[in-house]
């Protein structure tokens, strides 16, 4: 392959949502041209043009590919993953590679390079961060499966990842793989990369909740249940402002906090109820498979799961038995 077309490898992307609307932007920023497809034709339109080319299915998505071809699968994790990768595994030629980079479960990614290998199709796993911001700060991936192909990708690769930056290299590392330093990795075998991206979300629960916590803590320090020498009204947009700067628990999620704040201090914009995507559960299912204790992410799972109760049964009956046994009444509801 020349020089000049590892530089401006060709992708096929499908799924044109958030995240892969800014992966095509971003990888035609950097020169490689783009074969897009998504059920929705005004995501193709949106961005159809100089290095993007549109297709009206999947088959003419292979069709448009030079060969060897790549497709990278960027949709929710299930039975639309499960069918895409399935009809490209039919459509596409020995030596192609079908990456997905969305939030698929590892053990899926064993099995599905297991099946395509037998066609000669090489499946590559790649968890993928960096949300809505990735077009502008670049992707963080944690990457498994053939390292043949994933060798073969690695402009792609390079061009999404977010590079050095301005963060300093760590003293005294040495002989490391010089890719992790602009933000990717190569974990190994299939599964792997989404293992590792698996872990990183549910370390990223447990990051949220340990914040989300604390500001509570701050903001219930006026709390009338407090003697009144001990009550204080704490300005929480400086306190997460002033915590960016300097500070042991400074974070790119504070910053995101920090902004937040900033524009609505009392975050009246939100209701409270937190979803959890399925990393976080996967997460916990794997230390109970290694008996490794995960205090902190299990605890962050069960308050997301928390945050979507009102009036739930298991409340009811807990001040229900405290009247039972103890003639505890409940205060009453204003109004």
């Amino acid at each position: 392959m020349s020089e000049q077309r590892e530089a401006n490898r060709q992708l096929g992307v499908v799924g044109l949502g958030r995240m892969g609307g800014n992966i095509v932007r971003r990888l035609v920023k950097k020169g490689h041209p783009c074969v897009v497809f998504d059920q929705n034709p005004a995501a193709i339109k949106e961005l159809a043009g100089e290095g993007v080319t549109g297709a009206t299915d999947l088959k003419d998505l292979v069709r448009r590919l030079q060969k060897p071809r790549a497709v990278w699968v960027m949709l929710p994790s299930g039975d639309i993953t499960e069918n895409v990768v399935t009809q490209l595994g039919d459509l596409l030629e020995s030596g192609d590679i079908i990456i997905d980079g969305g939030n698929s479960f590892y053990k899926d990614d064993i099995r599905r390079a297991r099946s395509l290998k037998a066609k000669g199709i090489r499946y590559i796993d790649c968890g993928t961060s960096g949300g809505v911001w990735g077009l502008e700060r670049g992707f963080c991936m944690m990457i498994g499966g053939d390292k043949a192909a994933v060798d073969d990708l690695d402009p792609i690769f390079g061009a999404l990842a977010p590079g050095l930056g301005d963060i300093p290299r760590t003293p005294g590392r040495k002989n490391g793989d010089p890719r992790v330093e602009h933000g990717y990795i190569y974990c190994g075998p299939s599964g792997s990369g989404r293992f590792v991206k698996m872990v990183h979300n549910g370390i990223e629960y447990g990051l949220m909740q340990a914040y989300a916590e604390g500001f509570n803590i701050l903001r219930n320090a006026a709390s009338e249940e407090l003697p009144e020498d001990r009550r204080y009204t704490l300005n929480l947009p400086d306190i997460a402002e002033a915590w960016r700067r300097g500070s042991v628990i400074g974070s790119w999620l504070l910053d995101l906090t920090a902004s937040a704040f900033a524009e609505d201090k009392d975050l009246t914009n939100y209701s409270g109820f937190v979803e959890d995507s399925g990393e976080g559960r996967w997460t916990i299912m794997a230390a109970i498979e290694e008996a490794v204790p995960v205090d902190v992410l299990s605890a962050a799972l069960y308050a997301r799961f928390r945050s979507r109760e009102k009036d739930s049964l298991a409340d009811k009956l807990l001040s229900a038995m405290r009247h039972q046994f103890g003639g505890h009444v409940e205060p009453k509801k204003d109004g």
